[in-house]
């Protein structure tokens, strides 16, 4: 039987995710929301909580947090980043403690600072309702986890510990908090694309791959559709044969997606060169995913996420000179083209903080200025998607006749007499075609919200043709031709993409 079509939940969850973090709201930074600290010496959340309850006390602390919370997104700034940012995905960092007072026993934020947060998570569900309401999905990003999974302030605390890892209590509770949340998805919030269980994991930390199969585990026995993304904990080269295997082509379950973070302002390599120097470098960005992805019968699937870039450059790369900002603006430029033609999507950061637009950390700003660009399916208008859907149809059975006979011209060219079940590749195009037609065509017609600006293409390409592939029964334990499907739906999908002009 034949696939039934995406629904709006795959639409939210596999298209292309071009988007902002939304940092500091949940996971206070003192250099983004210096305003939350009332002269606390340190800069973590932890740091303004305990300075806010000593001025203030406990229910003037909770009010003025729940009003940071309840504001973090108005109506203006969702209606500029669905209208002029064309921005279909925010990725939102929270903490073990925006849960509640339950997950926070044992903990840094045990006692007072605890019953701050009685309210956090139902701020955070407002706002994913809200933002999946105006067409745009939301990634629950674990940002601070118990003990940390870094040694940095946006783990909640000053600690300067990475201790989450080796420490079983730790691991256990942020377990319970991930697994909260797949029930939480799971229960009904609408538009949450992906739950990601640690941010910007210390790089080979103990343990960790380790974490993350007992996370999978845990997280698919309670909701086995939502995608996870992990962080590579600074190594992409580890992460890409990890994702494979927990995406092999012949078995169904939760899309395992790399979160990867690219920053050109930090190291001393970095600072060492000039802004033309990183500018060429960023064509060649994600370079490790080839021959990695694009054929999941063999490989399984590869799929990764941007989940934190910037147009921020060292001083001493400015230094070295070059025309401010008009080489900001190429190098933002550049690295949208390549985000956008590499991966399955990208998250800016950020989009709020004290002193708004943000510099070359404003997503806002660097929108503005055009450094920023959506790709340029999300510019259409929902009546130029119905046309180029509807003028592409029209040339449906001729792309489809030429992509199979050519398959077909090929293989009896290269192996005459071998057998083959080409018919396999002309189900796959079908399939592709339509699948692509229908992510292109789901806010025109009303599948999902925001109809009146969009459309939207496939970007987790390899994980959906995973899903695809074993629905439609064509994965390799189902059958050795499941190749030529695969051939076919990548095909269709192209050719649709190319019918539109997109």
């Amino acid at each position: 039987m034949a696939p039934s079509s995406p629904t709006a939940g795959d639409i939210f969850h596999y298209r292309f995710h071009h988007g902002t973090n939304l940092g500091t709201i949940f996971v206070l930074e003192k250099w983004l929301s210096g305003s939350m600290y009332d002269g606390a010496a340190g800069d973590s959340e932890l740091d303004a909580v305990r300075a806010s309850l000593s001025s203030r006390g406990l229910d003037a602390t909770r009010s003025k947090w729940q009003n940071h919370w309840d504001s973090a997104l108005s109506d203006d700034d969702l209606n500029w980043l669905v209208n002029n940012a064309r921005c279909n995905m925010i990725r939102l960092p929270i903490g073990w403690f925006t849960l509640g007072p339950d997950f926070c026993n044992n903990t840094a934020f045990a006692g007072e600072p605890a019953q701050v947060y009685t309210n956090a998570w139902s701020s955070v569900k407002r706002l994913v309702q809200r933002c999946h309401d105006h067409g745009i999905g939301v990634l629950i990003d674990l940002h601070a986890v118990p003990g940390g999974a870094n040694d940095q302030i946006h783990s909640g605390t000053s600690s300067g510990k990475a201790e989450l890892w080796g420490n079983s209590f730790n691991l256990d509770l942020g377990r319970r908090c991930l697994v909260y949340i797949a029930q939480e998805v799971q229960a009904g919030m609408a538009g949450v694309i992906g739950i990601q269980p640690c941010n910007e994991a210390a790089y080979n930390a103990q343990g960790m791959y380790e974490w993350y199969d007992s996370l999978i585990r845990a997280i698919s026995a309670v909701n086995g559709s939502i995608p996870i993304y992990i962080s590579d904990g600074w190594d992409f080269g580890r992460a890409l044969p990890y994702v494979q295997g927990k995406n092999a082509g012949d078995r169904q379950g939760n899309p395992i997606i790399i979160d990867k973070h690219n920053y050109y302002c930090f190291s001393a390599s970095d600072k060492s060169q000039s802004a033309q120097q990183i500018i060429g470098r960023i064509p060649q960005e994600l370079g490790e995913l080839d021959g990695k992805d694009g054929n999941v019968f063999e490989h399984g699937a590869a799929c990764v996420l941007i989940g934190e870039y910037s147009c921020v450059l060292d001083g001493q790369t400015w230094n070295q000179g070059g025309d401010r900002p008009s080489l900001t603006k190429q190098f933002g430029q550049v690295q949208s083209q390549r985000w956008q033609g590499r991966s399955s999507g990208s998250s800016f950061w950020t989009y709020k903080m004290d002193w708004m637009d943000g510099g070359d950390w404003g997503f806002k700003e660097q929108t503005n200025k055009g450094a920023i660009a959506p790709p340029h399916c999300l510019t259409l208008s929902a009546q130029d998607v119905k046309n180029a859907a509807n003028n592409a149809e029209g040339r449906r059975q001729s792309l489809r006749d030429t992509a199979y006979n050519e398959h077909v011209q090929y293989w009896d060219r290269t192996s005459p007499g071998q057998h083959f079940e080409h018919q396999r590749y002309s189900d796959g195009w079908n399939l592709g075609w339509s699948d692509a037609k229908a992510f292109f065509r789901a806010r025109a017609d009303g599948v999902i919200p925001g109809g009146n600006v969009g459309g939207d293409k496939l970007g987790c390409l390899d994980v959906w043709v995973r899903k695809r592939m074993v629905e439609a029964g064509e994965a390799k334990s189902q059958t050795a031709y499941g190749w030529e499907w695969e051939q076919g739906f990548r095909k269709g999908v192209a050719d649709f993409y190319s019918a539109v002009g997109i």
